[in-house]
């Protein structure tokens, strides 16, 4: 059932926005959490280092929605 829930998430940012703004709101959280994930995470272990690069991400992403909430687009 959570993951059904996250996957609609996903989809209904991609729906609401498009696939172009989805993936510039995207891009500034996955660079940051990619950089920091490059710099900062050497676990020795690809599963930790990926799983700590998403949860970077997610929280960034997070964070920027509270400061930049996104907009709906119109439908028509």
């Amino acid at each position: 059932m959570l993951h059904q829930l996250e996957g609609e998430r996903v989809f209904s940012l991609i729906k609401d926005l498009g696939v172009r703004v989805a993936t510039k709101q995207e891009a500034v959280p996955f660079l940051i959490a990619f950089a920091i994930a490059e710099f900062f995470f050497k676990f020795k272990s690809f599963a930790l280092e990926c799983l700590a690069f998403l949860a970077v991400w997610c929280v960034l992403s997070f964070l920027q929605s509270l400061v930049f909430p996104h907009r709906v687009r119109p439908t028509t």
